[in-house]
């Protein structure tokens, strides 16, 4: 079977951190394969590798069949990237800006612009086409670097946390973009800190951690790993958290979540009405009233806090600077 990118035993070292230790995974063509995992986690290296930035330390990597290694200008070939920055020029219009890499992919003029009028119009950015950028808004200008990134039809595209920063509404305009991509037969890797758009968008889902695979299933899947459902408790003070943590203790000591910032625990419950008056009875009879408790499905954010020990951190980053014109 043919994957649309795969890692065998893939190692990543700058000098002795380990940025990724062993990671093996394999994603379907045709698919939208999402990648989870804290700042740090090894998900950008991944990304890196497999467009050819950077080479493995050790292990295989390979898209759309070929070795990025051995022949990194074949996979160039078949690929389109698009990062946490808009990699566009603000002195140019849209359509001038999608018509310059057309230009750098070899296309003869009149077929760049052909093709520029075809992405403008797929992202819906056909009536700003012929402003300058700089008078873009945020979810515009990430539409056309996502535009610039297809000039070359990629069978496999690229996007590292493409939505980083945008307001849900853009979010989720963008979200729509990709999966009519994948419609369209594209394969996408997406990485991305923010858990609802893995749910929302995913095939199949990787949790990165340390360098490592840590989890990978569907959605679904996932989730299914912390049992039935969960029941949360909020509490009063820090006092009242601890004494909590420790009356439940006998009663779940795995994947419970407690998180003490907020005052809450989540505790993963089989039976959950039985279960639910079992836990609520023995806080209730260490004395401690909670001011809340719900009893919920687990979601991403359950399964990763559980898998990580932690939740996700999305750190809005600085624009880089660009050069004087």
């Amino acid at each position: 079977m043919k994957y649309a990118f795969e890692l065998k035993s893939v190692k990543r070292y700058y000098g002795k951190i380990k940025a990724l230790d062993g990671v093996t995974l394999k994603a379907e063509e045709g698919k939208i394969y999402g990648m989870l995992g804290p700042n740090g986690a090894g998900k950008s290296t991944i990304v890196k590798i497999l467009s050819t930035l950077i080479e493995p330390t050790s292990g295989i990597a390979k898209v759309n069949g070929i070795d990025v290694a051995k022949d990194p200008s074949s996979v160039r070939n078949a690929i389109g990237l698009a990062g946490q920055f808009a990699a566009v020029d603000d002195f140019l219009t849209g359509r001038e800006n999608i018509q310059m890499v057309g230009q750098l992919y070899g296309l003869k003029g009149s077929v760049a612009k052909q093709r520029a009028d075809e992405i403008l119009e797929k992202l819906g950015l056909q009536d700003s086409a012929d402003r300058q950028v700089k008078t873009y808004s945020g979810g515009m200008r990430r539409r056309l670097d996502l535009g610039s990134s297809l000039v070359g039809r990629p069978k496999i595209l690229f996007l590292d946390e493409p939505t980083t920063g945008l307001d849900p509404r853009t979010r989720k305009d963008l979200w729509e973009i990709i999966r009519n991509l994948a419609r369209e037969g594209t394969s996408i890797l997406l990485t991305t800190q923010y858990l609802e758009e893995a749910d929302e968008l995913a095939d199949m889902i990787a949790v990165i951690d340390y360098g490592k695979l840590i989890a990978e299933g569907t959605s679904s899947q996932l989730k299914s790993k912390l049992g039935g459902d969960m029941v949360e408790f909020e509490l009063k003070n820090k006092f009242d958290f601890n004494k909590a943590l420790l009356s439940v203790e006998k009663f779940c000591n795995q994947n419970r979540q407690a998180d003490e910032a907020e005052l809450t625990i989540k505790i993963p419950v089989k039976n959950s009405a039985e279960d639910l008056l079992t836990v609520t009875k023995m806080i209730d009879d260490s004395g401690i009233k909670p001011t809340n408790i719900s009893l919920h499905k687990p979601t991403l954010d359950d399964v990763f806090l559980s898998l990580t020990g932690k939740k996700p951190q999305i750190e809005e980053q600085k624009k880089p600077r660009r050069g004087k014109h």
